[in-house]
């Protein structure tokens, strides 16, 4: 596991880049990448359940792995890092 205070630090960039780039509440795109098991995935769309989000799932080629999409309305910064939090839960899930 990352050490904490480099995952603060990421997150806290993260919140400063889009707080400077970003008007809100508005549209964002997640991307995850998981190993194609579906229980990793409805996982991820559980956490996106009822926030009116778009999802899309592709699996490679290989069929090893599968990507996640969802586009959801955000109202914030902090709210869109408190949902990248939760997905970081779900082991071995990869966060684009």
């Amino acid at each position: 596991m990352k050490d904490p205070k480099e995952v603060e630090a990421f997150y806290e960039r993260l919140r400063d880049e889009l707080e400077n780039s970003t008007d809100w509440p508005s549209k964002y795109l997640y991307k995850f990448i998981v190993k194609s098991d579906e229980s990793k995935v409805q996982a991820i769309e559980q956490i996106f359940d009822n926030t009116g989000a778009v999802i899309s799932k592709k699996v490679s080629s290989g069929g090893k792995y599968t990507s996640v999409s969802v586009e959801v309305q955000m109202e914030s910064p902090e709210a869109v890092i408190v949902k990248y939090k939760e997905v970081s839960k779900i082991k071995g899930v990869i966060s684009l």
